[in-house]
């Protein structure tokens, strides 16, 4: 699928394309499932033109699943045949993962541990790699009360369970029809929008102490509930500079993300699936992720 100039995702084709050549040091992935997450549509509008170069024609899509079909020149670490995942993000926009093949660098792929399938696995580079270095960045500890803005998200809910590891008590804002689902990863959850601060004290009597913010648009309830504003992060808003805090933006992770795919093969880390889309239909996929899909989004690309 690509699109030849900034639009919505109606201006996705599905088009043939050259296959992608392996650089020394880089895999040829046969694609078997990527995801859709909400950069994908943003770049699509524009949206993050000033950061970085797009060439067109683009391939969006950032998390891919799937085979080694070939590896280029001193790559021993992999095989034609191997199941791996990877983000897939690269330092410009042109060739994605909503493809049947995307190159790339080895030392950006992980291999997929025993029994986890390739749906799950399209589901956890960006989101879960966003949210393990939004809670390693936090420092929580088992004294820490952690606020997590869109904790029923794509990162969110990964970063819910992250946290919960670390022994920190998580409220997580949602909507009402999520309440249930944070409420089983033992998550106290309080409904966003007016009254939010008010909810959250009487969740958390003896206050806040750390915010992962994944809905942006918050800073000001956030900066009334946090004693300390150094101790927050944001993926959207970089007014939390301002504040000491961090700007989360994830990279590729090849040794992070595996421990991810392990936490996910022992049962440690729940994987929440909305609905799978075949390659054709990525517009759509797009268009349901962008309405606010519960769970990740995935792309079959073998359909």
């Amino acid at each position: 699928m690509t699109y030849s100039q900034y639009g919505d995702p109606d201006t996705l084709e599905l088009t043939e394309e050259p296959s992608p050549k392996v650089a020394p040091g880089a895999v040829l992935i046969r694609v078997e499932r990527a995801s859709v997450n909400p950069v994908d549509w943003k770049l699509m509008s524009g949206g993050l033109d000033g950061l970085l170069d797009v060439f067109f024609p683009v391939i969006p899509g950032w998390d891919v699943a799937g085979v080694v079909e070939e590896v280029g020149p001193d790559v021993p670490e992999f095989a034609p045949g191997d199941r791996v995942a990877a983000y897939a993000r690269k330092d410009f926009v042109h060739g994605g993962t909503y493809a049947e093949y995307v190159s790339l660098r080895a030392s950006d792929v992980a291999r997929l541990p025993e029994g986890v399938e390739f749906d799950a696995a399209a589901a956890v580079p960006l989101a879960g790699l966003t949210a393990m270095r939004s809670i390693e960045a936090l420092g929580l500890t088992d004294q820490d009360t952690l606020l997590i803005h869109a904790a029923s998200g794509g990162v969110g809910h990964f970063a819910a369970q992250l946290a919960a590891e670390t022994g920190a008590t998580v409220i997580g804002t949602a909507s009402e029809k999520n309440h249930g689902k944070l409420r089983d990863l033992g998550v106290t959850p309080v409904a966003y929008g007016e009254g939010l601060v008010d909810r959250v004290r009487e969740a958390a009597p003896s206050g806040v102490t750390a915010v992962a913010d994944f809905a942006g648009g918050v800073m000001e309830q956030t900066l009334e509930l946090l004693p300390d504003a150094r101790r927050q992060v944001s993926v959207t808003d970089f007014d939390v500079l301002e504040h000491g805090g961090r700007i989360i933006w994830v990279r590729p992770d090849a040794q992070r993300l595996e421990a991810l795919l392990d936490r996910v093969a022992e049962g440690r880390l729940t994987v929440d699936i909305d609905t799978v889309f075949p390659l054709e239909q990525a517009a759509d996929a797009m268009k349901h992720n962008a309405a606010g899909s519960n769970g990740k989004v995935i792309i079959d690309t073998t359909r």
